[in-house]
């Protein structure tokens, strides 16, 4: 290669092409939302009225001499028609970006509500596979009852044993 110049990727350049700045699309945008959002306040609006207002009264109340823009006030048209042809797209690239964030929020906001009930429906399952077995699987008060009859079987053997046992000391002492 003869004495060819490199860009920053490291690719030839052609001799007598004219190389074009490289700029961060992401720098840009950030710029274009913070002139959007600028543009849309308050201040703004202010700031402008008092330009144009000082625009109006230097132009029709300074002496003809030092007026640089006469009644028709051509000047300003053509200042406020190019702030008009670049706030325009700026404004439209800052909508497109905010359209982006908030298509990628609600693609996020839909996959953690999927998530949300493929959870849910399986915990539904689990507790009713838990229902289904606590049928098959004796409960506090089941066993409770179950003891209580037990003891009531057990006071009342045990009360026979001891008529039982009484009436053969009786037998044994008459």
């Amino acid at each position: 290669m003869s004495e060819q110049r490199r860009d920053r990727l490291d690719q030839p350049v052609e001799p007598g092409r004219v190389r074009l700045p490289r700029f961060d699309p992401e720098a840009f945008g950030q710029w274009s939302e913070n002139i959007a959002r600028y543009m849309g306040t308050a201040k703004f609006i202010v700031y402008m009225t008092v330009v144009i207002a000082a625009w109006f009264a230097w132009n029709t109340m300074a002496p003809e001499s030092l007026r640089f823009d006469p009644y028709t006030f051509t000047f300003l048209t053509l200042i406020l028609s190019l702030q008009a042809s670049y706030a325009a797209p700026l404004i439209l690239l800052a909508q497109n970006r905010q359209t982006d964030r908030d298509r990628l929020g609600m693609e996020e906001d839909r996959r953690r509500a999927a998530m949300q009930k493929a959870d849910t429906e399986f915990l539904a399952r689990e507790i009713a596979s838990l229902r289904i077995a606590l049928g098959e699987v004796a409960t506090r008060d089941f066993l409770r009852s179950e003891l209580a009859r037990l003891a009531d079987e057990l006071d009342e053997a045990a009360h026979r044993r001891q008529k039982l046992e009484r009436k053969e000391w009786e037998e044994e002492h008459s």
